[in-house]
């Protein structure tokens, strides 16, 4: 850190009765008072080199006794005024990063110009600030945190010393490590890899490390790390990834986590009033540098990864940021979706017009946004979950228009993306399906959202099904008719098809199907001709009852989309052979006798013939099943 001395007489400041003077031969003729210190001081060598002075003392006529002048908005308080009043008596001071603000604001007040007196503080401490301070990286950090005192704020803005290190820092940034003198931090990390690896060449690698600037520049508050960062931006030679790097460093640095943020905010409404007030300033410090993070993102895709986009996503939720914001944000984890994890998506809902556990509507608009990408612009706006998504212009600090510009760049989500995408929504859906207050409406647009193509397998889906009726006993049948509509039979594996017939929550339409499907599959790998004219007239005819075609090659399929989170890992383990005599099958008997078609089956005989024969026929139809598998697992 550089440093500069000024005089060379000896400290001669005293302080009497709560009086700041010097020992002097001579009487005081000057009373000074600063924000409650009083200075007890001589005319000759203040009046000498402070024009303000000058005229203060001029306007007030001489009446023998020492004369008052009152400074109550002295920049930097009674301990800068002392140090300009030590300048004026030519005694020993020393500036340096920590104080050169302040004296610079303070000589500017009291008017120490060259008019006054030659080499006067003024030029002296321009010259140190230009010719060292903005010369060093760490004193220009330093001398850029002391400008945000609110004493020295709007000084320092007239005197243009923020812009001043903010245009210093940038220059570093973007010219070449070594011509930097680095952190104190950042060296001493350099001697300490210097030392492990023994040699030169790490010293060498280390100085050149492109990111090298990120951690010092996380110690300065959100405005002043703001404009910097834009000037650094605007130099065009840093790239993205470091840029988005360097906003990770500084949210983890000020950013709490969302679990604390969602705390704090729940405590703030069981404090009192002031209290209350307190932490909502809080609130609003973590709230406006949450969005000035967002407003600073790179424009380029994957500069950032997604999982740290939904973190700032989750962040603007809980502390209720600003629309523009969170549209930003979900633009941005649209174009990288494939990215994330279910834990990444599952937002918590702070909304108060619903108990939902998760932001499912939040979730959907940025899946719309995904599926939408390379797509021309509807004629009108997609369906929308939140009104705080409105299109709008983005608020990065380049005002660039940042809608959809990378997915124009990359045509279209690629088709590998969105089969990433389906699954990654399944699985949410097995989590989110829990939720005893999320709506089956909302449930069935998030899994019709996916394209058919997308899903080579309905495990998934099947899992996220099972796991919501399971969470929702209080659904009819029609509901849970809805719910299996998106449901391809054909694309369950076999465990999948024997837990499926086995659940006495499906509707029996349901279960009939993945028996046909599941029947006509080990006909087809059994004889190699695909055919399914094995199928026994009995089963036939219960397939026939309920519209499905046995003699057809290309089984009705059920479409829909669906998933649920099953908090139970299904499988056949446990379950009896068939062909054993004790084999019973509840599930086709419970759905026989809840079907619409039987309702009325014991009110005339022929109901109850239809149901004597309905009944024997499920047992019979899953032995046929299983023996079929089991001699086709023989032949192989």
């Amino acid at each position: 850190m550089k440093f500069m001395k000024l005089g060379s007489r000896p400290d001669t400041f005293y302080t009497a009765d709560s009086v700041r003077a010097v020992s002097c031969e001579v009487s005081s003729d000057l009373i000074i008072q600063v924000k409650g210190s009083r200075y007890l001081l001589h005319k000759f060598p203040l009046l000498s080199k402070c024009l303000r002075l000058q005229r203060l003392c001029s306007e007030s006529p001489d009446s023998g006794q020492p004369q008052i002048v009152q400074l109550p908005d002295f920049p930097g308080g009674a301990e800068t005024f002392e140090l300009c009043a030590k300048f004026c008596y030519g005694i020993t001071i020393t500036l340096s990063a920590y104080n050169i603000v302040a004296a610079r604001c303070a000589a500017e007040y009291l008017q120490m110009t060259e008019d006054v007196e030659k080499g006067n503080l003024i030029y002296k401490l321009e010259v140190f600030f230009n010719s060292c301070i903005l010369h060093g990286w760490k004193d220009s950090i330093l001398t850029l945190q002391t400008t945000k005192s609110m004493a020295l704020c709007l000084w320092s803005e007239d005197l243009s010393i923020t812009s001043r290190c903010i245009e210093a820092i940038a220059s570093k940034v973007l010219s070449h490590p070594s011509k930097v003198s680095l952190s104190h931090s950042h060296s001493r990390r350099l001697r300490d890899d210097v030392s492990s690896c023994n040699g030169t060449e790490s010293m060498r690698h280390k100085s050149t490390t492109k990111g090298w600037w990120a951690e010092d520049l996380a110690e300065l508050s959100i405005d002043l790390y703001w404009r910097a960062m834009i000037a650094i931006k605007s130099g065009g030679k840093t790239p993205s990834n470091l840029i988005g790097d360097a906003l990770k460093i500084y949210a983890s640095r000020w950013l709490p986590s969302n679990g604390h943020i969602e705390n704090k905010k729940e405590e703030t409404l069981e404090l009192s009033d002031s209290d209350s007030d307190s932490a909502s300033e809080v609130v609003s410090k973590h709230r406006l540098l949450l969005e000035s993070i967002v407003s600073l993102l790179p424009s380029e895709r994957g500069a950032v990864s997604c999982s740290f986009l939904l973190k700032l996503l989750k962040a603007c939720n809980i502390l209720n940021a600003s629309c523009s914001s969170k549209s930003e944000l979900a633009r941005r984890v649209a174009l990288q979706l494939e990215e994330a994890t279910v834990n990444d998506l599952l937002i918590p809902s702070l909304s108060h017009t619903n108990d939902m556990a998760y932001d499912v509507d939040l979730v959907m608009t940025i899946l719309e946004l995904f599926m939408s990408q390379g797509q021309s612009p509807p004629t009108s706006p997609p369906r929308m979950r939140m009104i705080a998504f409105e299109r709008r212009r983005s608020r990065s600090a380049e005002n660039i228009d940042f809608e959809f510009q990378e997915s124009r760049r990359s045509s279209s989500a690629s088709h590998g993306s969105k089969l990433k995408v389906a699954k990654l929504v399944d699985r949410y859906l097995q989590e989110v399906a829990r939720d005893v207050n999320l709506p089956l409406s909302k449930f069935i647009a998030l899994a019709e959202a996916i394209p058919d193509f997308a899903r080579h397998d309905h495990d998934d889906l099947y899992r996220a099904i099972d796991t919501y009726l399971k969470a929702h006993p209080e659904l009819n049948k029609s509901e849970r008719k809805r719910v299996c509509r998106i449901l391809d039979c054909k694309k369950l594996s076999m465990e999948a098809c024997m837990h499926a017939a086995q659940n006495e929550l499906l509707p029996l339409r349901v279960v009939v199907q993945v028996l046909f499907f599941e029947q006509a599959r080990a006909a087809a790998s059994g004889g190699g001709t695909g055919k399914v004219a094995d199928i026994p007239s009995n089963i036939k005819a219960l397939l026939k009852e309920h519209g499905i075609d046995p003699c057809s090659k290309h089984p009705p399929a059920l479409s829909t989309t669906t998933s649920i989170h099953g908090d139970d890992n299904w499988s056949v383990n446990g379950f009896k052979t068939p062909n054993s005599t004790t084999t019973r099958n509840p599930t086709l008997r419970m759905k026989l006798a809840e079907d619409k078609d039987m309702d009325n089956i014991n009110n005339d005989e022929n109901g109850s013939r239809a149901a004597s024969k309905f009944k024997s026929q499920p047992k019979r139809m899953l032995s046929k099943f299983w023996s079929t598998n089991k001699s086709v697992t023989g032949k192989n």
